[in-house]
């Protein structure tokens, strides 16, 4: 019992260690955020070059989740969790002293790169520490914890840049960065040692491509997230130019949707274990298909008022919640154990298609809300066909003796 007991704790603290890394190269993105429209008096550059602060990171990072899916392979995730967290680390205290504009594009692009590592590894590493269930479970949390960041760290990006000025947010994330890297360097064994070349069937990401049961997880997570992250990065301007609102109507729709994505990524695992994953799934992307069909619903019949968007969004954040972790487990799962390349492909896919679907939506804004949601529309529904004509995966050993209550 106190053998199990320890097991759990350790568990618990590399869970919240593996977080901890991934939360913080994601906040690469928000933290800077409010200090980039210092940068052209700041460096003497032009709006437009201060832009590719943000470019070069986005940019380093897609490099990264490809290049950090292979290596895996042959390194092993705990090596390269290591490595990728103190490359960001000690990126992040360079960057804080660019003495110019191209200096700091160009440190941000590797400072992407390195972030990138922790995104990749994380899910592999935390499906090696728990449970199926208990990954599924794990996988919400994380997406939750995740899901705050967006909107938590602008605020604390704004406040350190107006309190200590635009370096801070970049020494604050080498200080933390620093800490958890001391956490696995003094406790070496807290994270699961697997992955290496001798443990793994030789993949590629072009044996994952051409796995149809694969892209049925792979490609839903990246439809129905690439979907809501789309709509997501258009909304504001939408909702101020063409509606007549404020960015406080984006932000208390961005607040009802995160809260329903938190509740019901949290209960996702307790449902899969009554119902199974594929039930929780196929209704994730049912919701996410009528939360994207409501919302264009309502940009053709409705009265077009900002206010009532928080009363309809939801309902896409309801059913990327409920299918996000078992769906990125199942995606897993399907991919034969090659987790690391598994994750990269969903990652780069997902953002990928936001990217593209932003920039393609942005010559039609001028049309409202009825361009955005179309566009969202477009990227979900066909979650539905992937549903309908790629067979779910099936675990051979479930398969041959399916176990009650399971």
């Amino acid at each position: 019992m106190a053998s199990a007991a320890k097991n759990s704790t350790t568990a618990i603290i590399a869970f919240v260690t593996i977080v901890a890394g991934t939360a913080m190269g994601l906040a690469g993105i928000d933290l800077v955020l409010p200090s980039v429209p210092e940068f052209p008096a700041l460096f003497d550059t032009s709006t437009t070059f201060a832009q590719y602060v943000m470019a070069a990171f986005v940019a380093g990072n897609m490099v990264g989740l490809i290049g950090f899916g292979s290596l895996a392979a042959h390194y092993g995730r705990r090596r390269l969790f290591i490595v990728s967290l103190m490359g960001y680390g000690l990126l992040s205290l360079a960057t804080a002293y660019s003495p110019s504009i191209e200096t700091l594009v160009g440190l941000r692009f590797l400072q992407g790169l390195f972030a990138s590592g922790s995104a990749v590894l994380a899910p592999g590493l935390i499906r090696h520490l728990f449970s199926e269930l208990g990954a599924v479970r794990a996988l919400g949390a994380m997406g939750s914890i995740e899901a705050l960041v967006p909107g938590l760290a602008p605020l604390a990006g704004a406040w350190l840049h107006a309190r200590y000025g635009w370096t801070a947010s970049f020494l604050l994330t080498a200080i933390l960065i620093g800490v958890v890297c001391l956490t696995v360097i003094l406790r070496p064994r807290l994270l699961p040692s697997i992955g290496t070349k001798a443990s793994l069937k030789p993949g590629s990401y072009r044996v994952l491509v051409k796995n149809t049961t694969y892209l049925r997880y792979a490609l839903g997570h990246a439809l129905v997230l690439g979907g809501l992250l789309t709509y997501v990065f258009t909304a504001p301007v939408i909702i101020v130019k063409t509606m007549g609102g404020s960015i406080s109507d984006f932000i208390y729709m961005q607040m009802v949707g995160v809260s329903v994505f938190v509740l019901f990524a949290n209960l996702s695992g307790s449902l899969v274990k009554r119902y199974g994953a594929e039930p929780v799934i196929n209704i994730g992307n049912i919701l996410s298909s009528l939360g994207a069909l409501l919302l264009m619903s309502y940009a053709l019949f409705g009265r077009n008022d900002p206010a009532d968007l928080k009363y309809l969004f939801w309902v896409l954040n309801m059913g990327l919640g409920l299918r996000g972790g078992p769906g990125f487990v199942q995606a897993l799962k399907a991919a034969h154990d090659d987790d690391d390349r598994a994750s990269a492909l969903m990652l780069v896919a997902v953002t990928a298609l936001s990217a593209a679907m932003t920039a393609i939506v942005a010559p039609f804004i001028s049309y409202g809300l009825i361009a955005l949601t179309s566009a969202t529309c477009l990227i979900i529904l066909p979650v539905l066909l992937l549903m309908i004509f790629i067979k779910p995966f099936k675990d051979a050993a479930t398969a041959k003796a399916p176990t009650p209550g399971e």
